[in-house]
This record gives C-alpha cells, sequence and structure tokens, in this order.
C-alpha cells in the first residue's frame, strides 16, 4: 500500500475505505438484495450521487421480474443508470420475504376511490 503526505498533513493511500449496507436494490430489470458498499459518514443518495458508473453490492442476490431467484453473486458492479431505487435494510443477512399479491381487479380499484 503507498501512502502520500500532502503539504498541510493530510494522508492519501490507495486503500479505499467503505462500510456495508444491506439494501434492496430496485433495476429497470431486476430487484436485487445485498450489501451496498458506501463511504461512511455519507447517505446512500450521496454514494448514488459520487462520480463513478458503477456501484459495488456484495452478498447480492438478484431476483428476476417474475421475483423468483435468477442469481447469485459474491460481488455484483450496478450500473448506477439502471438504478430505479434504493431501500436500506435494518436487518443485516436477513432475507426479504416477498409477498404474492392477488391482482387487482377493476371493482376493487374502483371501490378504493
Amino acid at each position: 500500500m503507498t501512502i502520500h503526505v500532502d503539504p498541510k498533513g493530510k494522508l492519501y493511500t490507495d486503500l479505499v475505505t467503505k462500510q456495508a449496507m444491506p439494501a434492496l436494490i430496485q433495476t429497470v430489470t431486476h430487484l436485487i438484495q445485498g450489501n451496498l458498499h458506501i463511504h461512511p459518514g455519507i447517505r446512500p443518495l450521496d454514494e448514488l450521487n459520487r462520480s463513478g458508473e458503477f456501484i459495488a453490492i456484495t452478498q447480492a442476490i438478484v431476483l428476476g421480474p417474475d421475483r423468483k431467484e435468477f442469481y447469485r453473486a459474491d460481488f455484483l458492479a450496478q450500473r448506477k443508470s439502471h438504478v430505479v431505487w434504493v431501500i436500506p435494510l435494518e436487518k443485516p443477512g436477513e432475507p426479504f420475504a416477498l409477498e404474492e399479491t392477488a391482482p387487482v381487479t377493476e371493482e376493487a380499484a374502483l371501490a378504493g376511490c
């Protein structure tokens, strides 16, 4: 590891420190559950707005459009431009259960008005 000290005494290294935040990430085509890696002390939104095209996700479970498991990966690099929304999960490591819902009928939709 290389360390550089600027004239003001600030240390720079080639090692980037990030923390894992359990999250659900909806992309244009898939739902991903995993650990989103963000810089310490910043919000997930700030991480998405940082420069760079990709976000790092570890322990990723990718669900297809039918909400069935499509793929698992220890590491996944997700293109930021394909992210629709991100929801932080409160309990790390606990799988997110997707409940089956009945389709909404026209009568039920009109009754809710």
